[in-house]
């Protein structure tokens, strides 16, 4: 009987624990070209507003979008489409529907007249996704761009113009704008019945059509065109031809009209509030930020933006580049989405192009060079293996806050370069074998995972003499490989290096003795090694090194003390807060 109860608890637990995890939310999109995913060949500049959206939704929401291009509520329903969405839906899942654009066009297999059979569309969508439980949002369509006169043919050739995608003919003279024309509606009555109908069901609604009118009217006819596909011909591969289109986004329009679409979301839909992110920049491979590489982000910071974070979201992927932070985009903040990836594969004795050894500094995948630095929830690694040194990541960069960050390589991984500076890392991952924490600067260390892969020594600190704080480590955990044993805390890499573990958690691989002189007996006399209250299987206090201390107290070591400097940084309270720095 108590077999069967045990097993009938564990049953109970394991069924809590799955259903105790939060339910992914799934938001699909269906709609028309101006909505959709777009091909990234050839530097494609276009982009569907809904190929956007997950930039703006943190990642308990995923995106599903089936908009396709050139299609109308009619034709989306006539080719299956809409039952391959319907089929995955679930209970608690949104349906956003935007249609409009395809159905104006005269064509039998697109065509639905506003009132009648686009209403009867969208309400069967509607009505069939609640059957699903899902929650349906409507939209109507978003403006085109079209200046000018408003007339019945104007009108019909914007219409029409949707499908011409074969690029600018130069022997046909393009339409003048004058300036100060009015954007003309194309949409007439088609703009009403997604409102109807909403109306009608009580479903929430969008008008998109007003705020993307508002914003390009307000823009005008020149500077409108930077959020559509205008390209001159011969400059972009996947456009020889060039194209002037008025109906189809641009990265840039995309994701200003996505977020545009976000906001009014959140007004008729505030359940999905709390799920809202935004950031100045995003980096992503799928095409759904405004750029692909790390770089092109990080270049396109003004420099020396004063009082003010710029923001920078990197999507899961590995980014293989080598990345440089330069002094100039101070403020800048970096975060990850579960599973983004810095990498690089550069080593101290790879050649350069002038058959130069790369030299340890040199071979860094990242470097900061920017003070007020913020990264969160990013790997920083160096992929070339145990090939002598080779840094993952070289911060020399004062107010450096790293948070929930990895640092991944093998001898001298983590390059705490910066002299005078000072480094905070907060329940970080850092790894490697040889001094995999080196350099100059003062770094606390907090709630940190340190993990040696082989013998070696954890920490290798160059602090300078005079300087109050080397390395602080608090409450932190070392643990190793299997079978590693033979690991110091630190050796010093020049004679008054410091380093001091407070409270933290020390695996068997530590050796009793702790501490290493480097070969050096006089480095005995100038290095500060500490511990205070240390445990686990490595904590060894009576067999340590003769000329490292155990502290009694932490006067003098408390965090804000150690990271205060002259200008009272304190990012355990404040978090990134900017400290009020006249530069």
């Amino acid at each position: 009987m108590k077999t069967k109860l045990t097993i009938l608890l564990g049953l109970l637990l394991m069924f809590s624990a799955f259903t105790s995890e939060k339910q992914v939310i799934t938001i699909f999109t269906i709609g028309d070209s101006t909505m959709a995913n777009k091909p990234l060949e050839g530097g494609n500049p276009e982009r569907g507003w809904g190929q956007m959206l997950s930039r703006y939704f943190s990642e308990e929401i995923v995106i599903d979008n089936h908009a396709v291009n050139g299609r109308s509520s009619k034709s989306f329903i006539d080719e299956g489409r809409w039952d391959k969405v319907l089929v995955k839906l679930k209970k608690g899942d949104y349906v956003f529907i935007q249609f409009g654009h395809n159905d104006e066009k005269p064509d039998e297999k697109r065509h639905t007249d506003p009132g009648t059979t686009f209403d009867a569309n969208l309400k069967r969508f509607v009505e069939e996704a609640r059957a699903k439980g899902a929650i349906p949002v409507l939209f109507n369509s978003i403006v085109r761009r079209n200046f000018g006169e408003a007339n019945a043919d104007a009108v019909a050739k914007a219409v029409v113009q949707d499908d011409i995608r074969e690029g600018i003919d130069p022997n046909v003279p393009q339409a003048e704008v004058k300036t100060g024309a009015r954007l003309i509606d194309t949409h007439g009555a088609y703009l009403d019945s997604p409102r109807n109908v909403a109306r009608e069901l009580e479903v929430p609604f969008v008008d998109l059509n007003r705020v993307t009118h508002d914003l390009v009217e307000q823009m005008g006819p020149e500077a409108s065109k930077q959020l559509f596909v205008w390209v001159a011909p011969n400059t972009v591969p996947a456009l020889p031809k060039g194209r002037e289109d008025n109906t189809h986004l641009n990265v840039r329009g995309a994701a200003t009209v996505a977020w545009l679409a976000v906001q009014e979301v959140i007004k008729v839909v505030p359940a999905l509030k709390p799920y809202v992110r935004h950031y100045d920049f995003v980096v992503a491979k799928d095409g759904s930020g405004d750029f692909f590489s790390v770089q092109e982000a990080i270049n396109a910071v003004p420099d020396f933006r004063k009082n003010v974070r710029t923001t920078i979201l990197v999507k899961r992927g590995v980014y293989k580049e080598k990345i440089v932070i330069p002094a100039s985009k101070i403020n800048l903040s970096l975060t990850g989405e579960d599973g983004a990836v810095l990498s690089y594969d550069d080593y101290a004795d790879k050649l350069n192009r002038f058959g130069e050894k790369t030299g340890t500094s040199g071979s860094a995948s990242c470097y900061i060079y920017a003070p007020d630095f913020y990264a969160e929830n990013l790997t920083f690694e160096n992929t070339s293996g145990p090939v002598g040194q080779a840094v993952a990541c070289f911060v020399s960069a004062d107010r450096a806050y790293f948070k929930n960050c990895r640092f991944l390589g093998w001898q001298d991984t983590l390059y705490t370069y910066g002299k005078g500076c000072r480094q905070y890392y907060e329940d970080c991952y850092i790894e490697g074998t040889v001094d995999f924490i080196f350099g100059w600067s003062t770094a606390v260390f907090n709630r940190c995972h340190i993990h040696s892969k082989t013998k070696g020594y954890v920490t290798a600190p160059s602090t300078d003499q005079g300087q109050k704080y080397g390395y602080v480590f608090y409450d932190c955990r070392l643990t190793a490989d299997e079978g590693v044993t033979d690991v110091y805390l630190s050796r010093p890499w020049r004679p008054y290096a410091q380093a001091v573990f407070v409270r933290c958690d020390l695996g068997g691989h530590i050796l009793p003795a702790g501490w290493n002189n480097w070969g050096k007996v006089e480095n005995e006399k100038t290095a500060f090694y500490a511990e205070y209250q240390s445990r686990g299987a490595g904590a060894n206090p009576q067999a340590r090194a003769p000329f490292s201390h155990q502290l009694h107290s932490l006067e003098g070591y408390a965090m804000e003390d150690v990271l205060a400097g002259t200008d009272g940084w304190n990012p355990m309270k404040n978090g990134n807060a900017l400290l009020d720095i006249k530069r």
